[in-house]
């Protein structure tokens, strides 16, 4: 009986070779062709195909290795009428802090819950859950509480990105409310609300002359003093985090979050609201002061590069394949593929 060792060409029992399967995942990952085209290109089924690459998508051990800071949010994996469309994603943003690479995806679990995020992190080895130093999250309570009960050690960080958006959506919400309290209805292209609404979250340093003379403009009408004032605490926000010297930043967003937290008048709903959540969240705002490099946009980056992932899918159905792929996509592969050849 003739025998021939083929371990160095295919794994035992694969229906593909190891170069095949590098090309594919070569395809997949760096050049974001779908698995369809995979199957034609190698003249294999798509269910061959893409067996093949969701099984390296979950074989990586050592992703979980060196992690020091990680970032927590929610993302939406499918669009339909039943069943729970939203995920728990936790993000590597070690190497962003160190600055020695991009942000990584680490994990994607079912639910958006308390619960789902606190059994995540109990399931971690006692260790890696000690390494963990910094957990950078939205203004979801449910985050923090989990983290406080299984990383009590970790410090828990809202963001600028989720800090900035609180703050833009109260100016938002105050413009709508003025509008309609002014016109009567929605904002049209001719209404001078409807038209600065961009440029009323525009930086006030970067700010061009005539984008100045616009909203001097908005700003003199009495009716419009609401938003003026909003419009102000949301660029305090913004300049706080712009501030080079962090120490005064930090002094800058204490300020803040004090202004916000008393004497507002009662008219402002929209900085009520907002300085409320600021000052419930005060220490984790600003912590951020403290810890540079944990925010949590590399992880609103990363859900963008996942709904592209799912459009050019068309939507995926079953979620271990989408959290395959997702890994696959953001899980920090492409340096790996990109590298010399073995």
């Amino acid at each position: 009986m003739w025998r021939q060792d083929t371990s160095k060409a295919a794994e035992p029992r694969a229906k593909l070779s190891r170069r095949a399967l590098r090309w594919a995942l070569e395809a997949l990952v760096c050049q974001h062709l779908t698995v369809a085209r995979l199957a034609e290109a190698l003249a294999v089924s798509w269910n061959t195909a893409n067996n093949a690459v969701l099984a390296e998508g979950h074989r990586d051990p050592t992703r979980f290795d060196g992690v020091a800071v990680i970032g927590v949010d929610e993302h939406v994996w499918r669009h339909t009428r039943r069943g729970d469309k939203y995920v728990t994603v936790i993000i590597d943003l070690t190497p962003v802090r160190d600055g020695t690479g991009p942000a990584r995806l680490l994990d994607m679990i079912e639910g958006r819950s308390k619960k789902s995020f606190a059994d995540w992190l109990a399931q971690r080895p006692q260790d890696w859950r000690d390494g963990v130093d910094v957990v950078a999250m939205d203004g979801f309570s449910g985050f923090k509480t989990a983290t406080a009960e299984e990383l009590p050690e970790a410090a828990t960080v809202m963001d600028p990105f989720h800090v900035v958006r609180l703050a833009g959506n109260a100016l938002d919400e105050c413009r709508r409310r003025v509008q309609l309290d002014t016109c009567g209805h929605r904002g049209r292209k001719t209404d001078p609300l409807y038209a600065c609404r961009r440029t009323l979250h525009t930086g006030a340093d970067l700010l061009t002359d005539r984008q100045k003379a616009r909203l001097a403009a908005l700003f003199a009408v009495d009716t419009h003093a609401e938003v003026e004032a909003t419009w102000q605490m949301y660029q305090r926000t913004v300049a706080a985090y712009r501030e080079p010297d962090r120490k005064k930043g930090r002094t800058m967003m204490a300020a803040l979050i004090t202004t916000l937290s008393t004497g507002v008048p009662r008219p402002l709903q929209e900085l009520i609201t907002l300085g409320r959540t600021l000052t419930k969240r005060a220490a984790d705002v600003l912590a951020y002061f403290d810890r540079p490099g944990t925010s949590n946009g590399p992880t609103e980056a990363i859900n963008g590069r996942l709904e592209h992932l799912r459009g050019s899918a068309l939507g995926f159905r079953n979620l271990s394949h989408y959290i395959a792929r997702s890994l696959l996509e953001t899980g920090g592969f492409r340096p790996q593929l990109l590298g010399p050849r073995q």
